[in-house]
């Protein structure tokens, strides 16, 4: 230690006024009660809110998966969700005049797994909001369309005819599908249940007001006999 020659003063101690700790011990002991409270809140809620509000659950079988990623050009793509939307529907018994699934048709679509009324209606909406998505993306980079391979009888057929395709496809879906929808909300849905219908019915009106747009379908002439 260096020393300069002066004598040393007595070593001060630094003394916390009495309320300054006071103050300190009541911030923490606030912080302490409300995370407390916090974590019992959660708590409750995972005991008495539906399982299927906290679990994630995958919408689509692994079979359904593989025929959306086989389902390359855009219009076959949206028929694909389609009819898998009609699957969701035919599980709840709800017709919505789509296309039929026997048990036959499993082997090819995979084995749904077993479902609550919410997930079905959840698995309706998330779908419905990929066809969206799928197409909104294919409208703002057009020329990542995939389409048809040159040897197949669709060869002539580019992203003006498929893309428009695609969107009539899922119009009339959407179509079939109001009805439906409206008649769930008549039923003495929970709250999570309702949410999904009335944004199904939502994505439902966007799609029909999106249809709207398209150009005036000019219908194929019949060859001669």
């Amino acid at each position: 230690m260096l020393h300069t020659g002066q004598r040393d003063e007595p070593t001060k101690r630094l003394v916390v006024p009495s309320k300054l700790g006071i103050t300190a011990l009541r911030v923490v002991w606030f912080i302490m009660k409300h995370f407390a409270l916090f974590l019992f809140v959660t708590g409750l809620a995972a005991m008495f809110l539906p399982s299927q509000a906290f679990a994630q659950r995958d919408y689509f079988t692994a079979e359904e998966i593989e025929l959306i990623r086989d389902a390359q050009e855009i219009d076959k793509r949206i028929e694909i969700l389609t009819r898998i939307i009609d699957r969701r529907f035919n599980e709840l018994k709800i017709d919505v005049g789509g296309v039929k699934f026997s048990s036959k048709e499993t082997e090819k679509w995979g084995v749904l797994p077993e479902s609550t009324r919410f997930q079905l209606l959840l698995d309706i909406k998330r779908i419905l909001q990929k066809a969206i998505d799928d197409i909104d993306s294919l409208s703002e980079r057009p020329e990542s369309a995939v389409l048809p391979d040159p040897q197949d009888k669709r060869a002539k057929l580019g992203f003006a005819d498929l893309f428009p395709r695609a969107v009539r496809i899922l119009a009339a879906a959407a179509a079939r599908y109001r009805p439906a929808l409206k008649s769930e909300l008549d039923k003495p849905n929970d709250n999570a249940e309702k949410g999904s219908v009335l944004d199904s019915l939502e994505f439902c009106d966007q799609i029909i007001a999106a249809v709207a747009k398209l150009p005036v379908e000019i219908p194929k002439k019949k060859g001669k006999n």
